[in-house]
């Protein structure tokens, strides 16, 4: 990836650190994005160098179109091009995670804002300045975008949907430019949100993976995230476009209804 240009939001951390940093390793310059978080932008800008890849911070509210469209203003003058663009960053759980009967529109908007407006701008702004071979991917969670078990995620499931839908009307809307536009979605993920809920809860999470739910008994990791996007920027990828991708460590494939030590056998 020598020569490209990547956008990772929410790149300062977790998940949009691990691309970044896997991109990194491949050549690509990275521009690091943060909201509020410079210090951990700057850390992440550090590593990215170690690995002998170049890069640039920028920051911006992904809630705010108005800010999204100046941080691709801002991608404009200090790349020469836009190759690579991740939509992964999303608001902390504190602003939208509720349940149906008590969340409000301002949670809810702070999910649609940030997954869904934040993609179509996003996507549309990278498009003016990407070339044949340019990639957008979006982080979604496809599993809590078609369940409804956990009531909290109600607003993200519902914007990472649409988010979804998105993702396929501009991977066709794109196609004959030769861009491709694919949704991956990680499962449980170490350093990352996990890392915010109650040790208790983190603990009940893991001991559940690594007892079966997930096959290779092990939660993902953000290195894990890097690599299927590393894969989905190479060339060998030129042909795939519209997908949601589950990078999950088989946990999409297990039967709710059943326990896992049936399953497993």
């Amino acid at each position: 990836m020598a020569g490209k240009h990547a956008l990772i939001t929410g790149s300062s951390r977790g998940i949009g650190r691990g691309i970044a940093l896997k991109l990194a390793e491949a050549g690509a310059t990275i521009g690091v994005h943060y909201y509020q978080n410079e210090a951990a932008a700057k850390e992440t800008l550090r590593m990215v160098k170690e690995r002998g890849a170049d890069g640039a911070i920028f920051q911006a509210d992904v809630t705010k179109p108005e800010q999204i469209e100046r941080l691709f203003k801002e991608v404009r003058s200090r790349f020469p091009s836009l190759d690579i663009f991740v939509s992964n960053a999303r608001p902390e759980a504190v602003h939208f995670f509720y349940p149906p009967a008590d969340i409000t529109l301002e949670q809810i908007d702070a999910a649609f804002d940030s997954q869904v407006k934040a993609v179509v701008i996003g996507a549309r702004e990278a498009g003016k300045i990407m070339s044949e071979g340019g990639r957008i991917i979006a982080i979604t969670y496809g599993a809590g975008s078609r369940t409804g078990g956990l009531l909290p995620w109600v607003a993200m499931g519902s914007a990472k949907a649409a988010m979804e839908s998105l993702v396929r009307y501009f991977a066709v809307a794109f196609a004959k430019r030769g861009i491709t536009v694919n949704a991956i979605s990680p499962g449980w993920t170490e350093d990352s949100v996990l890392n915010s809920l109650p040790d208790p809860v983190q603990k009940l999470i893991r001991d559940w993976h690594q007892q079966g739910w997930t096959p290779m008994r092990r939660l993902g990791t953000p290195a894990d995230v890097g690599d299927v996007v590393s894969l989905f920027c190479s060339p060998q990828a030129n042909w795939i476009t519209g997908q949601v991708i589950f990078a999950d460590g088989g946990a999409s494939l297990m039967n709710p209804e059943v326990p896992p030590k049936i399953q497993l056998g």
